[in-house]
């Protein structure tokens, strides 16, 4: 009976403790992102590399989170402050285009969004829960990730940003 008491416990202590485990084929902090094609969802199609030659912010988004539409407002803020010193991209989960479109149409942002059906994004990004904003210098390599909504233009987080990039802002 002890037995199967430690066996019922030690399953039960494995259920509950925290996953520990990576998306598949992320890409740590530290690491460079390789190449992807980006589904165009508020413009053309453009793979990662385009982007490459300066800083980057990518923010992993979709429209039935909360968090992520408490966010976006200050990632437009941030974007239009960036100017020419660092781009800002959305990448949205959603599974349906639809829904992600009627989510930038209310939001009006004027940064460029894409959509990440095949979830190939998601898991290089380590999005495994939502809102992520990742750091990217010009090189490709990832600074730093962000999980929850922040907010992007407060001076706290200029000051990383600014930090990370070697920028002022």
């Amino acid at each position: 009976m002890k037995t199967l008491f430690s066996l019922l416990l030690l399953c039960l202590v494995g259920a509950t403790a925290p996953a520990l485990a990576k998306t598949p084929g992320e890409v740590e902090v530290g690491g460079t992102l390789r190449e992807a094609t980006m589904q165009g969802l508020s413009g053309p199609s453009r793979k990662l590399s385009e982007f490459r030659g300066k800083p980057l912010v990518i923010n992993v988004w979709a429209s039935w989170c909360g968090p992520c539409r408490a966010e976006m407002g200050s990632l437009e803020r941030l974007a239009r402050r960036g100017g020419k010193k660092f781009a800002v991209i959305g990448i949205s989960t959603d599974d349906y285009p639809e829904a992600a479109r009627a989510f930038l149409h209310q939001y009006r942002t004027s940064f460029s969004h894409f959509i990440d059906s095949r979830l190939f994004l998601e898991n290089m990004l380590g999005a495994d829960r939502l809102p992520l904003t990742l750091l990217i210098d010009a090189q490709g390599r990832v600074l730093g990730k962000y999980y929850g909504a922040k907010d992007w233009d407060s001076p706290e987080a200029l000051e990383v940003i600014g930090k990370s990039f070697r920028i002022k802002l």
